[in-house]
């Protein structure tokens, strides 16, 4: 069938050279052990490659509901990256939000007014009984909320893989947006979930006991279908050794004891049990930096306001220690070298 979708794949599939996105791939596998020949890595494309056809714009609400639109939405994604001769690596994810996991444990769904075109959130529980049920009731149904979607579309990626050998070969599927065991339990709980990591911790690890035992089941059934690389695996574009990429945005809220009784532990389980990978942070995480370069497996950090870091004590807890930082302001890691610091070629700008 002559579809929109099979149009575009078909553009796709034509502009693609595997020759220059295996060169990339190269130079990315090289930055993520260290071997990278320059200060700051910072790759590109051999050529821009245009569109033959005028891919449509698909809004993020439309997405939501129809698997067709997802595909178009993300395989456009790599389009737009051809056409810019950029350096990402191409791939696609099933893009359902923050809230792939609340939603399996009884939160409802807030989907964002159409005209924003932003992803979907949920409405926490702020409820300390209602969050003990959640615990009481153990391992949800991992196709309830958007499960069932998010497995739809790794098994639709996994079919485009085989019937478009250079997409197959040169687009990565990455995994879906499971948070991290703090982060999703802030989600669930709500901000008062600040208030029992004083009043009520027990029921705090409970929470996260069972957060973690839904991220491994739920990440093992999407590894079913689209099985991680053992060399490492692309995430927003980025290449990084090891298997996830973890968010641990809610730990800016909270002291660096608390990070190391609330986040570390279970988020070294998630790198223990997927072969490690990396870690995301908004806003200041220099006070618990130190905390994150101990946990085994970890081989990146993505931070996205180096503004309000101390970023040298960043780069003594990373680059120092070979973890790399990936994804940072350009303006941050230049500055970094009028002052004569050495990144070691561990650093990536866009």
């Amino acid at each position: 069938m002559n579809t929109i979708l099979n149009r575009c794949l078909d553009d796709l599939e034509a502009r693609l050279d595997p020759a220059d996105e295996d060169r990339l791939l190269d130079e990315w596998t090289a930055f993520s052990e260290g071997r990278c020949p320059d200060e700051i890595f910072s790759p590109r494309r051999a050529r821009r490659s245009a569109p033959g056809i005028e891919w449509p714009a698909v809004r993020v609400n439309t997405a939501l509901e129809n698997p067709e639109a997802m595909l178009l939405q993300q395989y456009g994604a790599c389009s737009h990256e051809l056409a810019a001769g950029s350096g990402s690596m191409l791939n696609v994810r099933a893009n359902y939000g923050t809230s792939i996991l609340p939603l399996l444990l009884g939160v409802k769904p807030f989907v964002m007014p159409d005209e924003m075109d932003t992803l979907p959130t949920s409405e926490p529980l702020n409820d300390v009984d209602a969050i003990r049920r959640v615990v009481d009731a153990g391992m949800p149904d991992l196709f309830s909320g958007y499960g069932a979607r998010v497995m739809e579309i790794g098994q639709r990626f996994a079919e485009i893989g085989k019937a478009y050998p250079r997409i197959g070969r040169c687009v990565h599927p990455y995994h879906p947006d499971l948070q991290g065991p703090l982060d999703v339990c802030e989600v669930v709980w709500g901000s008062s979930i600040f208030i029992a990591l004083y009043d009520d911790p027990g029921l705090v690890h409970h929470l996260l006991r069972l957060v973690t035992k839904v991220y491994i089941a739920f990440m093992q059934s999407w590894a079913q279908i689209v099985p991680f690389e053992p060399a490492g695996n692309c995430h927003w574009g980025y290449f990084h050794r090891g298997s996830i990429m973890i968010r641990l945005d809610s730990a800016m809220n909270i002291s660096l004891p608390m990070c190391e009784e609330f986040a570390r532990p279970y988020d070294q389980q998630l790198l223990d049990a997927f072969g490690g990978g990396a870690i995301h942070f908004c806003g200041r995480g220099d006070h618990f930096i130190a905390s994150l370069t101990g946990l085994r497996g970890l081989t990146a950090i993505n931070l996205t306001q180096p503004h309000l870091n101390d970023m040298e004590h960043i780069y003594v807890h990373t680059i120092d220690q070979g973890i790399n930082l990936l994804g940072l302001e350009r303006t941050a890691a230049e500055t970094a070298r009028i002052h004569g610091r050495q990144l070691h070629g561990r650093v990536h700008c866009t």
